[in-house]
């Protein structure tokens, strides 16, 4: 049974553990009529979904890696071979686990219930942002005033904060304003406040719902919709457009991947997804090798680029479509890595997502004054990248080692359907 199964009460049909449609109880009676079934039927409690886990801990891996300046180890994450990058890996993974978690929650309590618990979810997350952002803001003026440097308040982004802390600060509870390396949560923020109404909206008709994100998607490209930042510009992720990938996760977790899997067997959507993953390869390479780019066709680089990640560009969104049906395809549920020890960290991280992404935001700019003033040789690079997430890792345990240990008397409130963790951390 897959996670999916789980929160849709059902296996596929041939599977392991699903009865024939012809073999009847001996005690079995005669049912005239049955009601239809609802969308979303209560998910059994199981055992915790380890590749969300190990793919949400490698995406703040890589987001931690990306944020710094370009070294050797920036070569192994994703967005230098195709259109996508962590990004997508952690807002699709944030939807899933989401719906997993909080669909369950409205089943059991209802739509007033599970808006109240998604909202206590959205403050933890608010609170978290506000914290990392007054961090944030400390760490920088302290640099930028000790090496004299104010390089770093512009590069940062918070130049606006200096001449006007008052009016910024309000800004910036509103999420308006936000430095550099700092606009994931607020969009993570405000795609959970939408999701008691895309849970009502899937427990009667999940694929209205997905057809309506798109559409939401597709306006917000013809008419240029947007979340207006402050001082001036736009938000780095624009929620309108980002929310389709978040449904798309919330979709695939309450039924949409069960659905799917016939179709994500079948040898022509594996080669057709290689085929894509390969030219969005080949495309990549012309940026790092210009002798290549006389082999694209005019035409074609006029439709493509530029290839936004503001309004989640539709060649980003496939890539990572691509990327997910050869994962599922060939990393299993039951893979017997999961429970390798060399897997262990990448687990615990995603595991503890919240905490670990601010901490990444953190370490990046300390890396990178690092890298700035005292040498920033390839050693140095590997040295900072390795150490952080080093320390990534041992702050995930911690936390791990808290919440089972130390923390004994939350065992007896915890329950599968309130795990903030499976949520995103926390």
């Amino acid at each position: 049974m897959t996670i999916a199964d789980q929160v849709t009460g059902s296996t596929i049909a041939g599977t392991a553990g699903a009865k024939p449609a012809d073999v009847k109880p001996a005690d079995a009676k005669p049912v005239a009529a049955r009601p239809r079934a609802p969308a979303i039927t209560l998910p059994a409690i199981g055992e915790r979904e380890l590749r969300l886990d190990l793919f949400r801990g490698l995406a703040l891996w890589l987001i931690f890696i990306d944020h710094l300046p370009p070294n050797l180890l920036t070569w192994f994450t994703i967005r230098n071979y195709g259109f996508s990058d962590a990004t997508e890996i952690f807002i699709f993974i944030s939807g899933y686990t989401a719906a997993f978690v909080y669909g369950r929650a409205m089943l059991e309590g209802g739509f007033v219930i599970a808006t109240a618990r998604i909202l206590r979810r959205v403050w933890q997350i608010y609170v978290a942002h506000v914290f990392l952002f007054t961090i944030f803001l400390a760490e920088i003026s302290y640099v930028a005033t000790s090496f004299e440097n104010p390089l770093y308040t512009e590069e940062m982004g918070i130049m606006d904060f200096l001449k006007q802390p008052d009016v910024t600060i309000v800004q910036a509870l509103l999420l308006r304003f936000r430095p550099v390396n700092m606009d994931v949560l607020p969009l993570y923020i405000v795609l959970m406040l939408a999701l008691p109404l895309i849970l009502w909206s899937m427990k009667w008709r999940p694929d209205v719902t997905l057809a309506l994100s798109a559409l939401l998607y597709v306006a917000t490209w013809e008419f240029d919709l947007y979340f207006s930042a402050y001082p001036n510009g736009f938000w780095a992720f624009n929620p309108l457009a980002w929310q389709l990938l978040f449904v798309f996760g919330a979709w695939c977790a309450l039924g949409g991947a069960r659905r799917m899997s016939r179709i994500l067997a079948s040898p022509v959507a594996m080669w057709i997804s290689i085929a894509y993953l390969v030219a969005a390869f080949y495309v990549t390479l012309t940026w790092y090798v210009p002798q290549l780019g006389h082999l694209m066709p005019k035409r074609l680089e006029q439709w493509m680029y530029p290839i936004d990640k503001t309004d989640l560009d539709v060649l980003r969104f496939t890539h990572f479509l691509a990327l997910a049906a050869l994962t599922v395809r060939f990393l299993p549920r039951e893979w017997p890595g999961l429970k390798s020890p060399w897997l262990r960290p990448l687990i615990l991280c995603g595991q503890h997502s919240l905490e670990i992404f601010c901490l990444g935001v953190f370490l990046a700019f300390a890396g990178h004054f690092i890298l700035a003033e005292v040498a920033g040789g390839p050693a140095m690079h590997a040295l900072i990248s390795l150490s952080g997430i080093l320390i990534m890792w041992g702050v995930a345990w911690v936390i791990s080692w808290y919440k089972q240990v130390a923390d004994k008397s939350g065992t007896k409130t915890k329950t599968a359907a309130g795990n903030a963790d499976l949520a995103g951390g926390g």
